[in-house]
């Protein structure tokens, strides 16, 4: 069976919840192994989980995810302070340092390969557990799908952020970002990352739906119209379908038809996720 490793950040999300806030699971790349698993596909999760109260709720989330090759630690779990506006869109104010969360160390990062490595946001981001997996995911021969998920919060100078984004989009096939990814980074289209080598660009594009881009051509695909609770994890579901896409079709697969396909399911399983409060992709029987 086609394994997909998702490497990145599990951490807790702190969502209001009337005059409080509700400890949620959240990180991209948590969000995205979950939404991954919920479709079927053998996921096992990198990262560091903590052995507080926090990390144990992170588990419990992660049940349908392997979580044999992370780490787990008695440093704290990160956290994420979300603000949601009127439209639901969320923004995060984060207390990262000194976490569990963000601990990687070439000591414990895996040997062996998978179908295809996912890795994106803060991870890619917060130093200097960064770079120790810049190190380990350019040496592996698999192909990688890319997430920036820019946060300002965290690393606010626009200029290293693009060399960030460069870095990781250079050893990348696949790269998913958002309309305000782009227009934070000072971009005005996609070509900058098909310059660099990347085969595949998806920008999601909020009401407006999603699109593919590759040097031959552009795919888009409208968006499916729900009542929005909040877009939490809207994004990750969408880069968890394009991970299944991957092992269905492979990289060079993604194209034309097939493309068009990939596109429509990932724009349905994020209208279900925005449907819902919280990060809670849908199950593969659901986008059936």
């Amino acid at each position: 069976m086609s394994e997909v490793w998702v490497a990145g950040e599990a951490l807790i999300d702190l969502v209001p919840d009337g005059t409080t806030r509700q400890a949620i699971v959240g990180g991209g790349a948590a969000n995205t192994a979950k939404a991954l698993a919920a479709l079927g596909v053998k996921t096992r999760f990198i990262g560091g989980i903590s052995e507080d109260e926090f990390g144990v709720a992170i588990a419990e989330e992660l049940s349908g995810v392997d979580l044999s090759l992370g780490v787990r630690s008695s440093l704290q779990t990160a956290l994420a302070i979300v603000t949601l506006d009127e439209s639901g869109s969320a923004s995060y104010e984060f207390q990262l340092e000194n976490t569990a969360t963000f601990d990687f160390q070439e000591s414990w990062l895996p040997k062996g390969s998978p179908e295809v490595l996912h890795i994106g946001t803060l991870a890619t981001v917060v130093e200097p557990g960064s770079n120790s997996l810049f190190d380990w995911a350019s040496k592996l021969d698999v192909p990688i799908l890319y997430d920036p998920n820019i946060r300002p919060s965290v690393l606010g100078n626009r200029e290293k952020y693009r060399e960030v984004v460069q870095r990781w989009a250079s050893i990348s096939k696949i790269v998913k970002l958002s309309t305000e990814d782009l227009s934070w980074l000072g971009y005005s289209d996609c070509s900058f990352l098909l310059d660099l080598g990347v085969e595949l660009v998806v920008l999601t594009e909020g009401e407006s739906g999603l699109s593919g881009f590759t040097r031959s051509r552009v795919v888009s695909v409208p968006a499916v119209k729900v009542n929005v609770a909040d877009t939490v994890g809207a994004g990750d579901t969408v880069g968890a379908v394009l991970l299944e896409g991957v092992v269905k079709f492979g990289v060079d697969g993604l194209v034309d038809e097939k493309l068009e396909f990939v596109l429509k399911r990932a724009a349905k399983a994020a209208a279900i996720t925005c449907s819902r409060s919280g990060a809670k992709p849908p199950k593969s029987e659901e986008l059936a």
